[in-house]
């Protein structure tokens, strides 16, 4: 039995090639378009900048707003007796962020870019939330801090990858001083001291930047060889050492005291974190009464309250939750549908 094979295509004439390419183009062309416009018009809400009357003024718990992408606040009262979960009406109407900060002076608003190759824009925001500066940055928008006094700035993005709990991820973290202007594009140049000698690898990453009241000191997150370090920074010398293992995320407390962290305690991919508590003076590590699993950078409501986000419930994004810092009491629900949570005094001359 002879083999059957299918009959050879008459190959095209120059005329046909041509009206062939000019086809596929004007099909790429079209295509390409369509995509812009479905991404402008995708965009377009996400873009829009706060309302004129929505400011920085507290005390509030000013949040990222699940629903629409755009900063919101509702009033702040003691945190030591239920925190953000006060009752009161939501205000609408802040930016549109994917990842937010602040402090009494200012903000930092971390926008999203979609694309083939995502971008971040780095948005410096005054009090009055009117944008000073912008900087456009190829990653996702992760972590975002801004130092009480408002004039250091720290971001970091996603170059690869899009968990914490992986190995896989690779991450850049820049850090603005304001009063300068200088910008630090990665943290990665900085000079390491691990165990007492100075470390160089290939594969280090830093994320999770928390500034201390003086301007000078900070804490962050290094990563290497599978492992992760808290460790302690000086942007006077451009020097950092490694003060534990294990600790992700840190976040100072207003008094400067403690840290709040994430740590891994479990390698199951789905719940690996915990939250702790470390107090600088002691060393001493305290367990919070959180016992989710928290992939959060947690943010300070008072010396003893902090707030974080978990994913939500009835199909919300995220929900905020706060807890005692010392280890007592039982997590509360302080927003529904909320994220980037951080609390905002209200003004010097209010008292």
């Amino acid at each position: 039995m002879s083999a059957r094979f299918p009959k050879a295509a008459t190959p095209l004439g120059p005329r046909a090639r041509i009206a062939v390419v000019v086809a596929a183009v004007l099909l790429l062309a079209g295509g390409s378009v369509g995509y812009v416009m479905h991404a402008g018009q995708r965009t377009k809400g996400q873009r829009t900048e706060a309302d004129a009357s929505f400011t920085l003024a507290g005390p509030a718990l000013y949040f990222r707003d699940t629903a629409g992408g755009r900063v919101a606040h509702q009033p702040l009262t003691d945190a030591r007796t239920g925190g953000a979960r006060t009752g009161g009406a939501r205000t609408r109407g802040g930016p549109a962020c994917d990842r937010f900060y602040a402090s009494d002076e200012g903000a930092l608003c971390l926008r999203a870019r979609p694309g083939v190759l995502p971008k971040t824009y780095a948005i410096v925001l005054d009090r009055q939330l009117r944008e000073k500066r912008r900087i456009t940055v190829p990653g996702v928008p992760t972590r975002a801090r801004v130092s009480a006094s408002g004039r250091m700035l720290s971001w970091t993005v996603f170059a690869t990858g899009d968990s914490y709990a992986t190995t896989s991820f690779s991450t850049r973290t820049a850090i603005l001083d304001q009063r300068t202007g200088y910008l630090i594009k990665s943290m990665e140049n900085i000079q390491l001291t691990i165990d007492g000698a100075r470390y160089h690898a290939p594969d280090v990453n830093y994320w999770g930047v928390t500034f201390a009241r003086d301007d000078n000191r900070f804490y962050a997150t290094v990563s290497t060889k599978g492992r992760t370090y808290l460790v302690e920074g000086n942007m006077r010398d451009w020097t950092a050492k490694a003060l534990r293992q294990n600790v992700e995320c840190p976040s100072l407390s207003p008094d400067n005291t403690k840290l709040a962290f994430k740590k891994k305690v479990s390698d199951d991919a789905a719940a690996p974190w915990r939250l702790y508590v470390l107090d600088l003076r002691t060393m001493r590590e305290t367990p919070l009464a959180e016992k989710h699993s928290v992939d959060d950078q947690a943010a300070w409501l008072d010396d003893g309250t902090l707030a974080y986000a978990l994913p939500g419930a009835g199909g919300r994004g995220s929900d905020i939750w706060t807890v005692p810092a010392d280890g007592t009491g039982t997590p509360r629900m302080a927003v529904e549908g909320g994220s980037s949570p951080v609390a905002v005094a209200a003004p010097a001359s209010a008292g």
